[in-house]
């Protein structure tokens, strides 16, 4: 096959997929409202089960759920028939995944979820299937083909299921009024994570800060910032920030400045009035802060005395 070949038939599969949940999006009814009414007033779990692809796809919408604010797990129908059903309680509601709709280890655990007094939500690809009559709602993810050039390999199907799964998981969020910083607590090792719960000062450079006085000459500053290795130096008068000086400042002070450089002050060249924060603030305001100001270092100062007490890069809040 040539490059456009392989392009051509790679735009055919999205294609495919893309006017499959157009199509899916166009039919969904009330029944979806009844499948989210029924987990939202659940006081336990929503636990999904399925077998081959459409357990693959119900680990995944497992965990999107439980990571969006409905607590969710996977459980696998085969392991289910053989002990692990006590894992349902009475409370739980049971997504049960199957396109067929006639997958005999999903169907041989729906006796157990009517005599337990379950709710039951079944996503298949066929209203009139075995699973879809004994489900109290049937969420249909039915497609014409799918992409697999035999029309054969589940791919336009699981890629409705996942569809709907997410339709699930987005509609759930906003009716908990899921937020981000709910997001973030559930996700702490993430990046958006880090910058909403930790603070500023968790991360901050405190010791050994490269600060000078007013007065600092050339010479001292050059030596300064290459010591401190923040390509800044502060300039404090005791307690007192008064400005800031970057290896950037220095480097433009040697070109325009030629003839005077080595008999400036620091104060000559610095940018006065630093933009400052306080070590309490999250990361995810200092990062505002340096979109806002258009700067990638902040001062941390002590909100009580003005005194430094740290500097926060961009670099520390995209670790």
């Amino acid at each position: 096959m040539t490059h456009e070949e392989i392009l051509d038939l790679a735009r055919r599969t999205l294609r495919t997929e893309a006017e499959a949940l157009a199509k899916m999006a166009a039919e969904l009814d009330d029944t979806f409202v009844a499948a989210v009414d029924a987990i939202l007033a659940s006081r336990g779990k929503l636990i999904i089960t399925g077998m081959g692809k459409s357990g693959l796809v119900g680990r995944k919408l497992a965990a999107t759920l439980a990571s969006t604010g409905t607590p969710s797990f996977f459980l696998h129908p085969g392991e289910a028939f053989h002990g692990d059903l006590g894992m349902i309680s009475r409370e739980d509601v049971i997504l049960a995944m199957s396109y067929s709709g006639e997958t005999d280890e999903v169907l041989k655990i729906v006796p157990f979820i009517h005599a337990n007094g379950n709710r039951l939500i079944a996503m298949t690809g066929n209203p009139e299937s075995t699973l879809a009559k004994n489900a109290d709602v049937h969420l249909n993810v039915a497609v014409e083909h799918e992409a697999c050039i035999l029309r054969l390999a589940p791919t336009t199907s699981t890629t409705a299921q996942i569809a709907m799964g997410d339709a699930l998981a987005v509609a759930l969020m906003k009716l908990r009024d899921f937020t981000s910083m709910d997001f973030a607590r559930l996700h702490p090792g993430g990046s958006l994570g880090r910058r909403l719960l930790m603070t500023v000062g968790n991360v901050m450079r405190s010791h050994d800060l490269p600060v000078v006085a007013p007065d600092c000459s050339a010479k001292d500053m050059i030596h300064a910032v290459s010591k401190g290795g923040l390509g800044l130096i502060v300039i404090c008068d005791g307690d007192d920030i008064q400005g800031i000086v970057t290896d950037g400042d220095i480097r433009r002070a040697m070109e325009s400045r030629q003839a005077e450089f080595f008999n400036i002050k620091a104060m000559d060249i610095a940018t006065r009035n630093p933009k400052t924060i306080a070590p309490g603030e999250k990361l995810i305001e200092a990062e505002k802060m340096m979109t806002r100001y258009k700067v990638n270092t902040l001062l941390v100062a002590d909100p009580a005395t003005g005194r430094l007490v740290g500097v926060i890069q961009i670099y520390d809040i995209k670790l």
